[in-house]
């Protein structure tokens, strides 16, 4: 993880989001509600720009920052879908899609991402896993069935604090369950033959995957 002076040092190069964006972010801080961090959203950018998706599917909706973000630097062409369970930030992600304007490219599915994404058809250009951290195990078969060729799967949080760099019985009791399938989740998709994956100490740890180009 980069100390606290690198990371001050490379936000103050950030040229930050827009208006909007920033006020959103700020009405989740208020609230209480995580979102992903500068760091993270920087490379998100970047890797919007590089890819050019036109189909993103993002697991974890929350208030709607991220999937905003993306649909503000994704591109005219980019449609999102997005998923989200708990209902009180669902009316709030909606509200702000619609003072967005954004309504008729971000798609939002309420439930549990476990059930909606077997329904999904793909493929998505780009996949976004940000939510539960216990979860992203279980979430995986699915993703790299609705993942396109060369597809990315961009997975955030996936250092937990550092905590993920200590022994199963260093973090607390209630944390091992998460502990041990984020450190299997890290060792599927850096050894799936289909993946070619970084990790990156971004933020709270971002991995991105790019599903390899099999030869025929």
């Amino acid at each position: 993880m980069t100390g606290e002076r690198t990371t001050a040092f490379i936000r103050s190069l950030d040229q930050g989001n827009t208006s909007f964006l920033n006020e959103i972010e700020r009405e989740a801080g208020e609230a209480g509600v995580p979102v992903v961090r500068p760091e993270t959203q920087r490379l998100l950018k970047f890797l919007l720009q590089m890819q050019k998706p036109r189909r993103i599917l993002e697991i974890g909706c929350a208030v709607g920052f991220s999937a905003l973000l993306m649909s503000e630097y994704g591109g005219e062409d980019c449609r999102i879908t997005t998923i989200e369970n708990y209902e009180k930030r669902i009316l709030k992600a909606r509200e702000n899609f619609a003072r967005a304007g954004k309504e008729d490219r971000i798609t939002l599915l309420e439930g549990d991402a476990s059930d909606i994404l077997k329904e999904l058809a793909g493929p998505y250009d780009m996949v976004f896993m940000d939510a539960a951290k216990g979860q992203y195990l279980s979430f995986l078969p699915e993703v790299m069935r609705l993942l396109s060729p060369e597809g990315l799967l961009v997975s955030d949080n996936v250092l937990q604090e550092g905590d993920i760099l200590e022994s199963r019985y260093a973090v607390t009791r209630r944390d091992r369950t998460i502990h041990s399938r984020m450190r299997e989740y890290l060792y599927q998709i850096t050894h799936d033959p289909r993946l070619e994956t970084v990790i990156l100490p971004v933020g709270d740890g971002v991995a991105a995957s790019r599903m390899r180009e099999i030869a025929k």
